[in-house]
């Protein structure tokens, strides 16, 4: 069965597909758009092949990851934005980030005018850890940007998923996709089984993204109740590949289902064309 993301677009109500899941594929993952209008980009304003090269490589950690730290702190306060996006990302990966890194981090988070910038950093939150890590993704849950958000939902997730469950069904309100599709999944990592009624109400999300997350889910609950949910999304749902991933998730063992789903987004794949690392959905 087909199985985020980050996800996982923008111009319209739904992101592009997920990366693949196995389970590391969307659930829709092989459903062909109809045409270049299906296929939408992450952010609003970006248009396809209009970042620079540097842009498109500034995930790419590779040329600092032998700097010290001092001088990833400086890229991150002081670089141009790609230095700074490249910055955020290597400094989740030092060996001993320490208070000092964390607090900037969460400074950057917050107040970089680059919604990119402030995505990485949030997203080294999670990795580098700690209470500091920890309030300034809640900080940033009120984020401006969608993608910031959904990111923040993403590493309260990492750092404390279940102190965090009240605030991932916070979550399920945002006007974005994106951040109730991450919440989502959060709360059915969390809850297990008991995580049926929230995955039933999100069969009727207006966004398609987060139907098509909800139906796969729902292959992890054990009952008669989830059975008929399903076999009557796979009926009447308007969208092709809701329809399809409700349809696979009745061939589904639940219990199988539960032990092997992680919901992980890879954050090495573009899945469509105008999808770039730099525009990735969130990692969850």
């Amino acid at each position: 069965m087909p199985c985020d993301g980050g996800g996982d677009g923008h111009d319209h109500e739904d992101g592009p597909p997920d990366p693949q899941l196995d389970p590391e594929k969307s659930p829709g993952f092989g459903v062909d758009p109809d045409g270049l209008a299906d296929i939408e980009v992450s952010r609003p304003g970006v248009t396809i092949g209009e970042a620079t090269p540097e842009e498109l490589m500034a995930s790419d950690t590779d040329p600092v990851e032998d700097h010290p730290q001092a001088d990833l702190l400086d890229q991150l306060l002081d670089g141009d934005h790609v230095e700074r996006r490249r910055a955020a990302l290597a400094l989740g990966e030092t060996e001993t980030p320490g208070d000092r890194v964390a607090e900037t981090l969460a400074g950057v988070a917050q107040t970089d005018e680059d919604e990119d910038v402030r995505q990485f950093a949030v997203e080294s939150l999670g990795k580098v850890g700690g209470e500091i890590a920890e309030r300034g993704a809640l900080a940033v849950t009120r984020d401006d940007d969608p993608w910031v958000r959904a990111e923040a939902v993403v590493t309260l997730d990492r750092l404390d998923r279940a102190a965090h469950a009240e605030r991932m069904v916070e979550a399920l309100d945002d006007d974005h996709h994106a951040v109730r599709r991450n919440a989502l999944i959060s709360l059915f990592k969390h809850r297990g089984q008991d995580a049926e009624d929230v995955l039933t109400d999100a069969v009727e999300d207006p966004s398609e993204r987060v139907r098509e997350w909800a139906a796969h889910m729902l292959a992890g609950i054990d009952g008669d109740a989830a059975r008929e949910t399903l076999r009557r999304v796979a009926v009447e749902d308007d969208s092709d590949v809701v329809r399809i991933t409700a349809g696979n998730a009745l061939d589904e063992d639940p219990a199988r289902f539960r032990r092997s789903f992680r919901g992980a987004l890879s954050e090495e794949t573009a899945s469509l064309p105008g999808e770039s690392l730099l525009n990735r959905t969130p990692d969850l």
